[in-house]
């Protein structure tokens, strides 16, 4: 993406629903997904602002950051993660009962990084074997588009 496009995104109105809905159409299109979530670092936790799948992962849930071997790769190592079989999710997650029953297998976490923090995350998942580091590739350029948004959010919206 060029300066000038990421410009135009951030003046389109309907911010910052419209840049997260054109995050989801611009994942799916580069490598695909059954469901893509964000999550902004909000204290000792994480929020979840936007999700493709509302019933399932609905906007406003929180997750505690605990003190994990995923949270150690991205949320301190600040490093994407790449889940790509079932067991690397049931290693990771807590509710990896209920991403299993969408039909995900596999996983990549992409961190937000500002002012050398972790201020959220891109979350995109989809079927088993779905993803490989060409995949992550393919998308980890795009979360810093969501740093201005995640620091709004941080600062109560």
């Amino acid at each position: 993406m060029k300066l000038e496009d990421a410009a135009a995104l951030f003046a389109a109105p309907g911010q910052p629903q419209s840049l997260y809905k054109w995050l989801e159409d611009e994942t799916k299109r580069l490598i695909g997904h059954k469901l893509f979530t964000l999550l902004y670092v909000d204290g000792a936790e994480v929020a979840r602002i936007y999700s493709s799948n509302g019933k399932a992962y609905p906007v406003a849930g929180r997750k505690p950051m605990n003190q994990t071997a995923w949270a150690e790769v991205v949320l301190h190592g600040k490093r994407p993660w790449l889940g790509r079989t079932m067991a690397e999710i049931r290693w990771a997650f807590f509710d990896h009962e209920l991403i299993q029953s969408l039909g995900c297998g596999a996983c990549i976490n992409v961190p937000v990084i500002y002012d050398a923090a972790v201020i959220g995350t891109m979350n995109i998942l989809d079927a088993e074997g779905a993803y490989d580091e060409t995949s992550v590739a393919k998308v980890s350029h795009l979360a810093p588009l969501l740093t201005p948004a995640f620091l709004v959010e941080a600062r109560g919206g």
